[in-house]
């Protein structure tokens, strides 16, 4: 790693897209990257010409971070034309690779650095992808590892929007604007949401109840007699972790854990 992972990029989306982008195409991940990167949301990317590059940009024009994950070296700059904003990134955010430092660019190097960029976001965004980008490459890691996959729609006639409706047509949540991604994401306070983190510290009861929760629905009368915990301390604890953003409440007393 070159530069620094913070808590606050625990509130991380993808964005990615073919390097042939269009016009359309750019704009677009430049619209999304500012609007995530002003709600205090990281951006993270693979640094590659076209889509990539732009929502990089975006997220650093706009006061946010983000973090480019590389199929090198972190010493190696690639594209050529990405060094100055490489440096841009250190100071903002984290130019990461689990390949070893020297490891030139290799295209067969690239695929398996997207289970990356998934992995580390709680959703995935395509913006422009045709057939055999490797943005669906991405969408698919993201699937398997049980993260949202997003796309944007573009015109049937456009080669570089074949990949996204076609994950459309799939079950991908349909973008038109930044909102769509922070609702379902639950991220319209992903500020608020770091600034409570930070000032309310982790404590037993905190992790044990993090630890008890799933992704499946959990009723607090079943962490009362799992955890043997007065009803009153888990009410009181759970209430601090969804503002937290560590559980969330899904109705009728049911809560899940975020992660």
């Amino acid at each position: 790693m070159r530069g620094s992972l913070l808590p606050a990029d625990d509130f991380a989306v993808a964005m990615v897209g073919t390097r042939l982008a269009t016009a359309y195409g750019k704009e677009i991940a430049r619209q999304l990257a500012t609007g995530l990167a002003r709600n205090g949301v990281t951006v993270v990317s693979g640094l590659a010409r076209g889509i990539d590059l732009v929502a990089h940009q975006a997220a650093l024009d706009a006061g946010g971070r983000t973090i480019a994950v590389l199929g090198c070296g972190v010493d190696i700059v690639y594209p050529p034309e990405a060094r100055r904003i490489s440096e841009e990134i250190v100071q903002h955010g984290a130019l990461l690779s689990d390949y070893p430092l020297g490891t030139r660019v290799d295209a067969k190097n690239f695929p398996p650095r997207n289970r990356i960029i998934s992995g580390m976001t709680l959703g995935t965004v395509v913006i422009e992808a045709d057939f055999s980008s490797g943005a669906l490459i991405t969408a698919s890691f993201a699937l398997d590892q049980g993260r949202d996959v997003f796309a944007v729609p573009g015109s049937i006639n456009s080669k570089a929007s074949h990949g996204t409706n076609k994950l459309i047509q799939q079950g991908a949540k349909l973008v038109t604007c930044v909102e769509d991604i922070l609702e379902e994401l639950q991220l319209e306070h992903a500020v608020q949401q770091q600034q409570t983190r930070a000032s309310l510290p982790e404590d037993e009861t905190e992790r044990t109840l993090w630890n008890a929760l799933s992704q499946e629905p959990l009723h607090v009368d079943d962490l009362r007699r799992t955890l043997d915990l007065p009803v009153s301390t888990i009410s009181s604890t759970l209430i601090l972790m969804e503002l937290k953003g560590l559980a969330r409440h899904v109705g009728s007393m049911n809560y899940i854990r975020i992660e």
